[in-house]
C-alpha cells in the first residue's frame, strides 16, 4: 500500500518553501564548509608554526646543554604514537593531540636517536573553530528563516490571486457570466504584467465574449419565437375555419406544435437571462402534486410516503413536475408513479430508461432519446435551478428510468 501525502502537500506554497529550504540548506552547508576548512586550515598553520618555532628553540637549548623549556622534554609519555615514530624515522613533524586533557600542538624532532618534542596550548585555536562552527550554523538558520518567510510572503501573494483567477473560472462555469478577475495590473497598461496578470487578463476577455456571444443567442432565441407567435396565431385561427377533416387535424397538430416549441423557446430564453422572478410560498407538496397529475390527463400513480410543506414557487414546481410526468408518458411506458418522500419527489417509468448522454450530462436541447426536441427536460432543470432545486436523472432498478427533483427545506 502505497502512501498517501495530505492534499495540502500539493500546493504551490508547499513545494516552494521546500524548495527554498532545500536551496538555503544547500547553500548555507556548501559555504560554511568552505569556511570552516579555510579557517581551520589557517588556523591550524599558525598553531604549527609556532609549535616549530618553539621546537626550534628547545633544539638550540637541547644542544647546548641548557635547561629545556617548559612543556619540552626527551621521550615525553603523552607524546602522540603517530609523531614519535615520524621522529624516530629522522623527520620533524606537528600533531594535534591532548595533553592533560587540553588540546594542544605537538612539534616533535629527533635528537640522538631520541624523540625531542615540545608542546603548545590548541586551546584558544580549538575554541575559535568551535565559535566559528557556531556562528555558521546560528547565521544559516537565521538566514534560512528569513529567507523562508519572504519566499512565503511572495509566493503567498502569487497564489492568492492564482486561487482568485480559478474562483472566478468556477463562477463562470456555473453560469455567472458577469464575473471578472479584475486584476489592477491588466488596467494600466504602463505597468508590467507578470504571467498571473496575463491569465486573469485573458480570463476576463475570455468571459466579456462569451457573454456577448450568449447574450447575442438568447435575444436571436427570443426575437425568432416572439415574431413566430404572431403567425401562429393566425394560422391557428385560420385553421379552426378549414373543413373538419383529417388533412385538417394534421394542420391543426402541427400548429399546436409550433406554439408549443415557440412558447418553449421563449420560457428558455427567459430563464437563461434570469429576467424572472421567483414568488414564493408554502406550500403542502402532496396536494400539489395530485393537482400536477390531474391537470396532466395522464394515468399516473401518486404514492405519498411521507408529505412535506415546502417553501417554493408554485408555477414553477407545477411545471417542473408537469414535464417530468409529460416526459415519463412520451418517452418512457406505464406505471407512470410519482413518489413523495419529504422534500424529494420522485417520477418513475418502466421504459428503456434515460440515454446514456442524459444521465451523464443532463438535458441538452434539441437532443432527445426519442420523439421530441429535448426542450422538456431542458427547461424543468431550468426552473429546478431558479427555485433552488436540484434534479437528477437515472436509470431505475428492474428497469425505466427515474428523475429525482430535491426541493429545499422550508
Amino acid at each position: 500500500m502505497s502512501l498517501r501525502l495530505p492534499a495540502w502537500t500539493a500546493t504551490l506554497t508547499w513545494k516552494s518553501a521546500c524548495f527554498i529550504v532545500v536551496m538555503c540548506c544547500s547553500l548555507a552547508a556548501v559555504l560554511g564548509a568552505l569556511v570552516h576548512v579555510e579557517v581551520t586550515r589557517q588556523t591550524v598553520a599558525t598553531a604549527r608554526e609556532k609549535a616549530l618555532v618553539k621546537l626550534q628553540d628547545v633544539a638550540h637549548a637541547y644542544e647546548a646543554g641548557e635547561p629545556l623549556p617548559p612543556e619540552s622534554g626527551l621521550d615525553p609519555q603523552a607524546l602522540p604514537p603517530e609523531l614519535r615514530a615520524l621522529a624516530l624515522g629522522g623527520h620533524r613533524g606537528t600533531v594535534v593531540g591532548d595533553y592533560r586533557g587540553r588540546p594542544t600542538m605537538w612539534a616533535a624532532a629527533p635528537a640522538d636517536g631520541r624523540v625531542l618534542a615540545t608542546a603548545v596550548d590548541y586551546g584558544q585555536s580549538a575554541r575559535t573553530i568551535s565559535g566559528l562552527d557556531n556562528a555558521i550554523i546560528g547565521s544559516s538558520v537565521l538566514a534560512i528563516g528569513g529567507t523562508l518567510l519572504l519566499g512565503a510572503f511572495s509566493v503567498t501573494r502569487v497564489t492568492r490571486r492564482l486561487h482568485q483567477t480559478a474562483t472566478v473560472a468556477r463562477r463562470i462555469t456555473q453560469g455567472d457570466l458577469d464575473a471578472r478577475v479584475g486584476d489592477p495590473r491588466t488596467k494600466d497598461p504602463s505597468r508590467h504584467q507578470d504571467e498571473v496578470a496575463t491569465v486573469a487578463g485573458a480570463l476576463d476577455t475570455m468571459a466579456g465574449s462569451l457573454q456577448s456571444k450568449l447574450e447575442s443567442e438568447q435575444r436571436f432565441t427570443a426575437d425568432v419565437a416572439h415574431e413566430l407567435r404572431t403567425p401562429l396565431t393566425g394560422l391557428q385561427a385560420a385553421s379552426e375555419l378549414l373543413p373538419e377533416g383529417r388533412p385538417t387535424e394534421l394542420v391543426r397538430e402541427r400548429v399546436r406544435t409550433m406554439r408549443q416549441l415557440t412558447e418553449d423557446l421563449l420560457e428558455i430564453s427567459r430563464l437563461d437571462s434570469g429576467s424572472e422572478a421567483v414568488d414564493t410560498d408554502l406550500h403542502q407538496l402532496e396536494r400539489l402534486v395530485r393537482r400536477v397529475v390531474r391537470a396532466s390527463g395522464t394515468d399516473t400513480e401518486v404514492v405519498v410516503v411521507r408529505d412535506a410543506h415546502v417553501e417554493t414557487d408554485r408555477r414553477r414546481l407545477e411545471r417542473v413536475l408537469g414535464n417530468l410526468v409529460a416526459n415519463a408518458h412520451k418517452h418512457g411506458r406505464p406505471p407512470v408513479v410519482v413518489t413523495v418522500d419529504g422534500p424529494v419527489v420522485t417520477v418513475r417509468d418502466h421504459g428503456d430508461g434515460f440515454p446514456d448522454y442524459l444521465a451523464a450530462h443532463g438535458p441538452q436541447r434539441f437532443r432527445s432519446g426519442g420523439k421530441g426536441h429535448g426542450l422538456g427536460l431542458t427547461i424543468a432543470v431550468g426552473q429546478a435551478e431558479a427555485i433552488g432545486a436540484r434534479l437528477a436523472f437515472r436509470a431505475a432498478e428492474g428497469g425505466g428510468a427515474v428523475a429525482v427533483l430535491t426541493l429545499p427545506g422550508p
